[in-house]
C-alpha cells in the first residue's frame, strides 16, 4: 500500500500559527459579547424613584426563571450598611418571575442602593443594581462591584475551559466514530489511539475544572473560591452542577468503551484480517470475522448511547433548555452536537491518519466522505431550527450580538464547506484511480522480487543494486552483524521507495492540503460556537428592548454636559460668564464643575454659587447641590446624584454681593 505520511514543511507551520493566532484573537474579541440571559424587567420601587415613605420591602421582576439564594438581593443605605432583613421570598406566579426582600422599619430619608445577583436558567450568571430615594435624593457611599457577574479573570478562564471541553468532546466522539465506521484497522494505530484518549483526558479534566469554577463564576468572582467546599456543595444542587457530575459519570463509561475499542476490538480486527488472508488460501473460517462484527455492533450501540448522554449534559443546561419548544429543542441540540463531533472529530482523525499513518486505505477516505456529507445535512436541518428559535426575527440578525455572531459562524461554515468540496473532489479522484494504483503497486512488487529497482535519482538506484548484491553474496554464511546491517539497509530502501510513490501521488497530496484547511477553519468555528453559547439569544434581547425601549446590553455612551452662559447681577462688577460641566451626565453619581470668569476672561471670585435640578415630567425636585470652592472662580461637587434619565431643568444661582444675584436656567439632557 502506498505510504501517505508527508513532511511538515514551513508552509504548514505558518498556516497552523496563523490559525492559532486567529483563534486566540477571536476568542478575545468575543469575550466581551457575552451578556445576561435573564434581565430585570421591573422593580418596586422603580429605578430612580423618589418615595415619600420608606417601603416595607423591595420586589424585583425578571424576564425568565432564575436561581437565587438568600443573599442574592442586598439593599444598602447611604452609608453602605445593609438594611434588608429576613429571607428572600419567591413571589413568582404563572409566567411572572418575581422575588422580594423585606426592609428594616423606619428607614430615614436618603438614597438607597439595591444590588442583586443570580444565575439564569441557562446557567449563566447575571447581576445588576439600581437606586431609589426616600424623601429626597442624598449623597451615598454605597458601592457595588464594578465587575459584572461571570467577568474578569474567572470569566475568561471559564470560557476558555468551555472551549477546551467542546474540543475534547469532538476528538473523543469523532475519533472513535472514525475508527468504527471508516477505518477499523485504525483501532491498533498508535496516533489514532492517542488522539481519542487525549480527547477523553481533555474533556474529563475540563469538566472537573468547570465544576470547581462554578462557585467563583456565579458568585464572588474570586479565583481562590473555586476550592470552597461549601460553594461546591451549593453548585451540586443546581442544574448545571448536576449536568457536570452526570458528564463525569458518563466519561467513566466512555473510559470502559475506549479500553474495549483499543484492546479486545483491535485484537479482533487483527485476527479477522489474518483469517481473511487464510481464507484466500483456502485454510480459514469465518469465526474471527463474526466475532469482530458482533463486537463492533456492541461498541457502536453503546458508544452512541454514551456520546448522546454526554451531549445531553450540554443540552440540559444551556440554551436548548430555556425558551420556547424545549421538548423539541433539546433532542435536536443533542443531534446537532453529535453531527458536529462526527464531522469535525472525524476530520481531525483523517488529518492525523494522512500525516502519521503510512498505509491508510482509500476506502476509509471514501467512507468518511459519506459520513461527513450526512453530518452536514443533519447540521443544516438542526441549525436552521436553532437559528429560528434563538434569533426570532430578521431584524435580530443584525440588531443583536447573537445574530451577528451567528452570521459570522455561517460565513465560516461556508468556507468550511468550500474546503470540504475540494476534499470530496480529491476523494473522488482517489476512487477513480484505485484500480490503476493497485496495478502499479503489484507491478512494483513484482519488479522488486525480480531485482529490478526503479528510482527517481540515479544515486538511489545504485545504492539499491549494491545492497541487493551484498545480500546475495553474503548468503547464509554472512555474519550476524553484517546480516543485520543489510536488513536495515533494505528497510531504509523500502521506506525511500514508499516516500517516492507518496510524493508522486498528486491526489493524496491535494487531499491532505484540503483536509488541513478544513481542520484550521473548524478551530475558528468552534471558537465562535463557544461564544454563541455564552451570548444572550436574539429573541430574548428583542424582548428586553420591547420592555425597556432600549437595549440593556448596549447602554448609551456617556456625553458630558458643557454649558456656557453670560450673566449680569445688576450690581458693581456683576457681569461675567458661567461655565458648567456635568460628567458623565447619566443617572447615578456625577461630577460637577462650575467656573466664573470676569469680562476680561480671568477667574472671578464671587461669594456664593448654588445649583438645583428639577425633572418636571416626573415631578422630581428641585434637588439642591451646593458646590465647594476649590480656588478663585472655581467650584466643584463630586457626588451629584441624578436618579433617572430625562430632560432636567438646571438652575444656577450666582451671587456677586450681599444684595446682587441672578439665576441662570437651562434644560440639560441626562442619560
Amino acid at each position: 500500500m502506498t505510504a501517505i505520511a508527508p513532511r511538515f514543511g514551513p508552509q504548514l507551520i505558518r498556516l497552523l500559527l496563523v490559525t492559532a493566532v486567529l483563534t486566540v484573537g477571536l476568542l478575545g474579541a468575543l469575550a466581551g459579547t457575552a451578556s445576561a440571559h435573564a434581565a430585570l424587567t421591573g422593580s418596586d420601587p422603580k429605578d430612580g424613584a423618589v418615595v415619600d415613605v420608606a417601603p416595607r420591602e423591595v420586589t424585583l421582576t425578571f424576564s425568565e426563571q432564575i436561581a437565587m439564594g438568600d443573599d442574592s438581593i442586598r439593599v444598602l443605605d447611604p452609608s453602605s450598611k445593609r438594611v434588608d432583613v429576613a429571607k428572600m421570598r419567591d413571589l413568582s406566579q404563572g409566567g411572572t418571575v418575581r422575588y422580594a426582600v423585606g426592609l428594616k422599619p423606619g428607614l430615614p430619608d436618603g438614597t438607597y442602593t439595591v444590588a442583586w445577583q443570580a444565575v439564569s436558567a441557562d446557567s449563566h450568571p447575571v447581576s445588576g443594581a439600581f437606586t431609589f430615594s426616600v424623601g429626597a435624593p442624598s449623597a451615598t457611599t454605597a458601592t457595588v462591584p464594578d465587575q459584572e457577574a461571570g467577568g474578569g479573570l474567572v470569566g475568561t478562564l471559564y470560557d476558555t475551559v468551555r472551549y477546551i471541553s467542546y474540543a475534547g468532546f469532538i476528538l473523543l466522539v469523532g475519533g472513535a466514530a472514525f475508527v468504527l465506521a471508516c477505518w477499523q484497522r485504525g483501532a491498533s494505530v498508535r496516533p489514532l489511539q492517542r488522539l481519542v484518549v487525549g480527547g477523553w483526558v481533555t474533556l474529563t479534566a475540563a469538566t472537573l475544572v468547570l465544576l470547581l469554577l462554578r462557585t467563583p463564576y456565579t458568585g464572588s468572582g474570586k479565583l481562590g473560591d473555586m476550592f470552597d467546599l461549601g460553594g461546591l456543595s451549593d453548585v451540586l444542587d443546581t442544574k448545571t452542577g448536576a449536568a457536570l457530575v452526570s458528564r463525569l459519570l458518563l466519561l467513566g463509561a466512555a473510559a470502559l468503551f475506549i479500553a474495549v475499542l483499543f484492546g479486545a476490538y483491535a485484537k479482533r480486527v487483527t485476527e479477522a484480517e489474518a483469517e481473511a488472508e487464510a481464507e484466500m488460501d483456502g485454510e480459514g473460517n469465518a469465526e474471527a470475522g463474526k466475532a469482530k462484527a458482533d463486537l463492533a455492533f456492541g461498541l457502536s450501540l453503546g458508544g452512541t448511547v454514551v456520546a448522546a448522554g454526554i451531549a445531553g449534559t450540554w443540552a440540559l443546561s444551556e440554551h436548548a433548555s430555556t425558551g420556547i419548544q424545549t421538548g423539541l429543542a433539546m433532542p435536536l441540540d443533542v443531534l446537532h452536537l453529535l453531527a458536529v463531533a462526527a464531522w469535525l472529530g472525524g476530520l481531525v482523525s483523517l488529518l492525523v491518519a494522512l500525516y502519521r499513518v503510512p498505509d491508510l486505505e482509500r476506502a476509509a477516505v471514501r467512507r468518511f466522505s459519506r459520513i461527513a456529507f450526512t453530518s452536514v445535512v443533519v447540521l443544516a436541518v438542526t441549525g436552521v431550527y436553532q437559528s429560528w428559535r434563538q434569533v426570532g426575527s430578521w431584524d435580530a440578525w443584525t440588531g443583536t450580538s447573537y445574530g451577528q455572531l451567528l452570521l459570522v459562524k455561517i460565513g465560516l461554515i461556508a468556507v468550511l464547506l468550500g474546503a470540504a468540496w475540494f476534499s470530496r473532489r480529491w476523494t473522488g479522484l482517489l476512487g477513480e484511480d484505485a484500480k490503476t494504483a493497485k496495478t502499479v503497486e503489484a507491478g512494483a512488487e513484482a519488479d522488486a522480487e525480480a531485482g529490478v529497482k526503479v528510482g527517481v535519482k540515479a544515486g538511489v538506484d545504485v545504492v539499491e543494486e549494491t545492497a541487493e548484491k551484498d545480500v546475495a553474496e553474503a548468503g547464509t554464511a554472512a555474519e550476524p552483524e553484517r546480516a543485520a546491517q543489510l536488513a536495515r539497509q533494505r528497510t531504509a530502501l523500502a521506506t525511500a521507495r514508499k516516500k517516492r510513490d507518496r510524493d508522486a501521488d498528486t491526489e493524496r497530496s491535494g487531499l491532505r492540503r484540503s483536509v488541513l484547511i478544513e481542520a484550521c477553519v473548524a478551530l475558528v468555528v468552534l471558537a465562535v460556537t463557544t461564544a454563541l453559547t455564552g451570548t444572550e439569544p436574539g429573541r430574548t434581547q428583542e424582548k428586553e428592548v420591547s420592555r425597556t425601549g432600549t437595549e440593556a446590553a448596549a447602554p448609551a455612551p456617556a456625553r458630558p454636559v458643557n454649558l456656557t452662559e453670560p450673566f449680569d447681577t445688576g450690581g458693581t462688577k456683576g457681569k461675567g460668564t458661567l461655565r458648567l460641566t456635568i460628567d458623565p451626565a447619566r443617572p447615578g453619581t456625577n461630577l460637577m464643575h462650575v467656573w466664573i470668569d470676569g469680562p476680561d476672561g480671568k477667574p472671578m471670585d464671587v461669594p456664593e454659587v448654588k445649583v438645583a435640578y428639577t425633572l418636571k415630567s416626573q415631578q422630581i425636585g428641585p434637588l439642591p447641590v451646593v458646590p465647594e470652592r476649590l480656588a478663585a472662580g472655581h467650584w466643584s461637587a463630586g457626588n451629584v446624584q441624578i436618579p433617572m434619565p430625562g430632560d432636567w431643568h438646571l438652575q444656577v444661582t450666582v451671587r456677586t454681593s450681599d444684595i446682587d444675584q441672578t439665576t441662570i436656567e437651562k434644560n440639560v439632557k441626562i442619560g
